[in-house]
């Protein structure tokens, strides 16, 4: 998140992150460069991904990852936003998840 965040502040874009204070209290923050929104679960902080992004895309990452990927994608499924979501799938770290998925869809 770290690289991401300090390239896209480098080019003079936005950069925001919405920090559970989970990650705080175990330090697996980073020093910000940008706004930084503290809140107190995983769970609010989704709700404000949600409702403060325009898209979501998916890096490879851990189940962190995932867990927020499918909760976007569910939530897209009941109509609770209609925003894009992908997968940014490097050296194809994702094409075993997205092989299940397309099975699980037919």
């Amino acid at each position: 998140m770290g690289c991401v965040s300090t390239a896209v502040a480098q080019h003079e874009r936005q950069v925001l992150g919405i920090i559970p204070s989970a990650f705080t209290i175990n330090n697996l923050v980073g020093e910000t460069c940008g706004k930084e929104i503290k809140v107190a679960t995983m769970q609010e902080r989704l709700v404000m991904m949600m409702e403060l992004s325009d898209a979501f895309i998916a890096l490879p990452g851990g189940f962190g990852t995932l867990e927020e990927l499918f909760q976007m994608i569910s939530w897209a499924q009941l109509n609770i936003h209609n925003k894009p979501i992908g997968v940014l799938n490097i050296n194809g770290f994702f094409n075993g998840l997205l092989s299940f998925v397309d099975h699980a869809v037919k």
